[in-house]
């Protein structure tokens, strides 16, 4: 039976070890691109978006490359975004507890989640972050006996198209069709739409909600360096007598206009240059200044979802809440990667390797929840002194703590006591090793036999009633119980433990 992909089409083994997607110097698919982004304007950036509505998507995904290339802003927050997910461990969960699917889970384990890519990947496919979507295509070996993922590549979006009809299905632009392309060959690719708003992928990318304030910016950038250039050196005044000509005029002005640079000038005496400080472009630069950084929060809070661990914040409290925020986004992003990574390269490894299935393990990126270890251990030292008592496995576990093993050297804690050195020398065979044991032995021996004579009248007045009215005539009968035994012993065993503590004091 021919295995079939996730939208039943018949999976052709002998092209997975193929290359497909590898761009060149010539052909269809060529490795260099033009530029968007060079002399962009409002009019330009909404002929782009506009385009791309229509499925001519080249341009916009051209740009929002170069936005990550030219903006250090842009990219930051958004390497960040990417790196929060593809920065943590993926694992694996079987689909059941049956030895058989503990098997394949343990294979994807070994052969896709700690793959030397992964990571890579992972990021790669989060690239739609910014685009809308993302291609990877797997390189795929094989033995006699096995397939495997041998690499993951990035592939180009600008080698992608489109259907005409849903601009939702991908194809790969190729000879065989160098305008519609050819669609994705089944187990070959790993396609991915972050899910960041409803509709077609083409209108979902970070780019286009960032790009208008990324023009902005740069407009910004352009006339902030044009502003420091004109009032960043003061004003240069060339003064002439009145009987100065035309050529000692000009000769001036090639003066004033070179000293900027050479430094230098040789004037007449009657002829001076004056320095005066420009009062007009005062303040000028905080309007530029707050207009970037206006901007620059606006594409955190696209981007981030927050401002305040990518900007300045006005308090702890609220970065932690920020925090939470880009918690979630992180989660969200990681759910949707790892749904990709489960329908592209886990289900057709297994269908490889061990046929279709029932049920798939599973392969998940856990994003832990902030937590503030600090506060935690503060409200716990404040109830413990109170009284509370908590397992120590938990504080370890919270300060990623790990359980001391026996004979490892620790630091901190309370040392075990050391013994003292008249106990050491009375030690013989099987005697107890503790002082105090040593005298509950003793009093012990002499308890006992003490006990029973003040409990067995007691005992055999109780037996031999015939009620409960009885039982106390008989106990009255006994008379007063004779504990000068009784309180000999413990005078002997206090005496003992005084004894003992005195040695050990002095």
């Amino acid at each position: 039976m021919a295995l079939l992909d996730q939208y039943g089409r018949p999976v052709k083994t002998q092209t997975l070890t193929q290359t497909m997607a590898r761009p060149g110097i010539t052909g269809i698919r060529q490795a260099w691109g033009g530029s968007t982004a060079s002399g962009l304007t409002p009019q330009r950036l909404a002929s782009i978006l506009a385009a791309c509505d229509q499925g001519d998507h080249v341009p916009y995904v051209t740009l929002a490359e170069e936005m990550e290339e030219r903006d250090p802003h842009y990219a930051s927050v958004l390497g960040v975004r990417k790196r929060a997910v593809s920065g943590v461990s993926a694992q694996v969960k079987p689909a059941s507890d049956s030895a058989r699917d503990k098997e394949i889970a343990e294979a994807v384990r070994a052969r896709i989640a700690e793959h030397s890519g992964f990571a890579d990947m992972v990021e790669d496919l989060l690239d739609g972050l910014g685009k809308g979507f993302a291609v990877v295509e797997i390189d795929w070996a094989r033995s006699k006996r096995e397939w495997w993922p041998d690499r993951f590549e990035h592939v180009d979006p600008r080698f992608i198209r489109f259907d005409r009809d849903t601009l939702r299905v991908p194809h790969l632009l190729d000879e065989a069709d160098p305008v519609d392309g050819i669609p994705l060959a089944p187990f070959k690719f790993a396609y991915h739409t972050p899910r960041l708003k409803s509709g077609i992928p083409l209108r979902g990318g970070l780019a286009r909600l960032s790009a208008f304030t990324w023009m902005c910016k740069a407009f910004a950038l352009k006339d902030w360096v044009a502003f420091a250039e004109l009032y960043g050196l003061p004003l240069r005044l060339g003064r002439y007598g009145p009987d100065a000509t035309r050529e000692d005029v000009e000769k001036l002005f090639q003066a004033v206009a070179n000293i900027g640079t050479d430094a230098a000038a040789v004037l007449p005496e009657s002829m001076r240059i004056e320095f005066e400080a420009v009062a007009g472009g005062a303040g000028g630069e905080h309007l530029f200044e707050n207009l970037a950084r206006y901007l620059d929060e606006q594409t955190s809070k696209a981007v981030l979802g927050q401002t305040m661990t990518s900007d300045n914040g006005s308090s702890q409290a609220q970065a932690q809440v920020h925090n939470e925020v880009r918690h979630d986004i992180a989660a969200a992003d990681a759910r949707g990667v790892t749904g990709t990574i489960q329908r592209d390269i886990v289900k057709p490894y297994v269908d490889l390797n061990y046929g279709v299935q029932e049920g798939y393990p599973t392969v998940f990126i856990e994003i832990a929840e902030p937590d503030n270890t600090t506060e935690r251990m503060k409200a716990a030292e404040g109830l413990i002194g109170r009284g509370l008592r908590v397992p120590s496995r938990e504080l370890r576990t919270a300060l990623k703590f790990s359980e001391p093993q026996n004979g490892e050297e620790v630091v901190g804690g309370t040392p075990p006591p050391a013994d003292p050195p008249a106990l050491a020398l009375n030690r013989k065979g099987d005697a107890p090793e503790d002082a105090l044991d040593e005298i509950e032995a003793e009093m012990l021996e002499d308890w006992q036999p003490v006990m029973r004579e003040v409990l067995d009248p007691v005992e055999e007045a109780i037996r031999n009633a015939a009620s409960y009215e009885d039982a106390l005539l008989r106990l009255d009968a006994l008379g007063p119980i004779d504990s000068a035994r009784v309180i000999d012993v413990l005078v002997k065993g206090m005496f003992l433990a005084r004894a003992q503590g005195d040695v050990q004091d002095g």
